[in-house]
């Protein structure tokens, strides 16, 4: 049998990510993501699997965020129990992800159920913590630049990505005849960041699949300046700094940008509020895994400082601190997931400092289409929280510099690293505008070929 790809997500989308690569009587998935954001999307989750998870032979993840890893434990409930290779800080954050996505689905579900709000009786989670732990045994962990075999008929090796703790390419070659090679991009990272060493480049590929997240934009520069001013203008009003972030790379970059500002006198002296018991497990694995540190990273742990921390730091972990939050006055950062106001405890900060004027909801990055982030980006003057409408007269500020993911221009430098262009090209991981945009940057400034990847199409690979 040729070789092949098949898209079954993060194609036309940023979400959902699944490749499923068949070759020689094998098949094997690259990531194994959940779809987030817009309802049909979401719907996905629950159809049948569009394959049969028991004849999955293996997955290779490239790192740990939902959208790449948050359909194992309906993989494995469907009788997949295969291995999932991924780097070792991927499967120290592994746990504490999917876990967390179960207790939330619980929580949402009881909620739901209670309050009626809800057009399921009775509604039920996607997929529960007996699942999840059905999927951690199968976790086999590879070093950077490891190469190792994939069901007989694959070998592969993971290369330094730069976008969250543990994140990788992959480089896959396939035995077939010819043999192929096959180079997906995960999400990359950027250049010069804080806390994770740089992005590395793969040199040659039969062929490609690049993310496009940020395809079609290119970064503002540094987000401290503007972070500062937001904090300072806020806390003058006497108000509340809300910042719904991911508690993988965008917390731990946040933290570091506030230390930095602290250090250097430009920030008053304002209480930091961590409020969510996945951010906080997630720090700490972020000090325990130094292969992925940057310099400066190394230095500062290496003086015995806390590089993650700031001046006034409180870690919130039981519902019960988070809650406490309500009868403070004194002005404030919280900051909470989930990352685009989808879900879990910022929703509760959210629906009471939406309505006065004196707070600050700060939106760290991408927000995509039909979450509760982009409906505040797009200037939505209602948003609807535990079946309620909130009004929103709290200033909503976007820092698009906190983003953990290369812009069009980075892409562009790392694909640049290739020593010739590959055959195939395959634009992926990105919503249609800013994959279009990637495709024709790369044809007028590379001169490849590059196609946009097709949501459900298979393509040979040989």
């Amino acid at each position: 049998m040729n070789p092949t790809i098949t898209f079954l997500g993060g194609a036309g989308t940023v979400t959902g990510s699944k490749y499923l690569v068949r070759a020689a009587g094998r098949q094997m998935l690259l990531e194994c993501g959940l779809f987030q954001g817009l309802k049909p999307l979401r719907l996905r989750n629950w159809d049948r699997p569009p394959f049969d998870p028991r004849a999955v032979d293996a997955v290779l993840l490239s790192h740990a965020h939902l959208d790449h890893s948050g359909y194992l434990p309906i993989l494995a409930r469907n009788g997949f129990r295969g291995p999932i290779h991924c780097t070792p800080a991927t499967a120290s954050l592994l746990p504490i992800v999917l876990r967390d996505a179960a207790h939330i689905q619980d929580e949402d579900t009881r909620r739901a159920n209670q309050h009626g709000y809800t057009k399921h009786h009775p509604a039920l989670p996607l997929f529960s913590a007996a699942d999840v732990e059905h999927v951690l045994p199968l976790l086999q962990v590879h070093a950077y630049g490891e190469r190792y075999p994939v069901a007989n008929t694959f070998h592969a090796r993971f290369g330094r990505a730069g976008h969250i703790l543990g994140s990788a390419t992959i480089d896959l070659e396939i035995e077939a005849n010819p043999a192929v090679r096959l180079v997906y991009s995960g999400d990359l990272g950027r250049w010069g960041r804080p806390i994770l060493r740089d992005p590395e480049f793969a040199t040659l590929a039969d062929v490609l699949l690049i993310e496009s997240t940020y395809g079609g934009r290119v970064h503002a520069g540094t987000p401290a300046e503007r972070l500062a001013t937001i904090i300072t203008e806020t806390a003058r009003r006497g108000g509340v700094v809300i910042i719904p972030s991911f508690a993988i790379g965008r917390t731990q970059e946040l933290i570091w940008t506030i230390r930095a500002l602290e250090d250097a006198g430009r920030l008053p002296t304002v209480s930091v509020f961590i409020d969510s018991p996945m951010a906080i497990d997630v720090t700490d694995i972020y000090c325990r895994h130094p292969e992925d540190h940057d310099i400066d990273m190394t230095a500062l742990m290496d003086q015995k400082r806390c590089p993650l921390c700031c001046r006034q730091y409180h870690l919130v972990r039981t519902a019960e601190e988070s809650k406490a939050l309500a009868n403070r006055r004194d002005p404030m950062i919280i900051i909470a997931g989930s990352g685009m106001a989808t879900g879990g405890r910022v929703l509760h900060h959210l629906k009471r400092c939406l309505p006065d004027h004196r707070n600050t909801v700060l939106l760290p990055g991408f927000q995509a289409a039909g979450t509760r982030g982009r409906a505040l980006q797009n200037g939505a003057r209602t948003i609807r929280i535990h079946g309620q409408d909130v009004s929103v007269r709290a200033r909503v500020e976007t820092i698009d510099g906190l983003s953990a993911h290369a812009d069009r221009t980075e892409l562009l430098r790392w694909l640049r690293g290739f020593s010739r262009p590959p055959a195939r090209t395959y634009i992926v991981h990105g919503e249609p505008e800013g994959a279009d945009a990637l495709a024709a940057a790369i044809q007028s400034e590379l001169g490849w070929t590059a196609v946009v990847a097709e949501d459900g199409a298979t393509v040979p690979l040989g």
